[in-house]
């Protein structure tokens, strides 16, 4: 398993940040992994809800078949899905209010065989996504 985290002060209220967050149509001007949803996002945001994401990690491209796991909106958005080799992805978006401005905490897991052989360099790679989809969501919502 490799397990992934980061979280970043963005100078906006936690309504804002969650309104950015859950824009599906908007994804590809902050997440720093993502390249299409082939179908769009989820018709209805609600647990339960699915759909499939195609990213790119480590340079190699996946499609993910995400289900919303935990919804509870303005504070979190957790999603769980199957990628290519067997591998399962978590992740897990936490806002946290402060004022005028929220703390926004993204945990994300991978498990699978495929992962063992490769933990470290993944678990590198996805943490510098995660700082970079954080500092440019920032930007997009501060």
């Amino acid at each position: 398993m490799a397990e992934v985290s980061a979280d970043a002060r963005i100078g906006a209220p936690a309504g804002k940040v969650w309104a950015q967050l859950t824009d599906f149509a908007s994804y590809g001007r902050w997440n720093a992994t993502h390249t299409s949803f082939p179908q769009g996002g989820p018709e209805t945001l609600e647990t339960g809800a699915t759909f499939a994401e195609n990213m790119k990690l480590m340079g190699f491209p996946a499609e993910v078949q995400w289900t919303v796991e935990e919804l509870e909106p303005e504070r979190v958005l957790a999603i769980r899905g199957k990628g290519p080799m067997g591998v399962l992805v978590g992740t897990r978006y936490t806002l946290t209010p402060e004022g005028d401005a929220t703390t926004l905490r993204i945990d994300g897991e991978f498990t699978g065989a495929a992962v063992s052989l490769m933990a470290g360099k993944l678990r590198d790679s996805a943490t510098a996504a995660l700082n970079e989809s954080l500092r440019k969501l920032g930007g997009l919502v501060g």
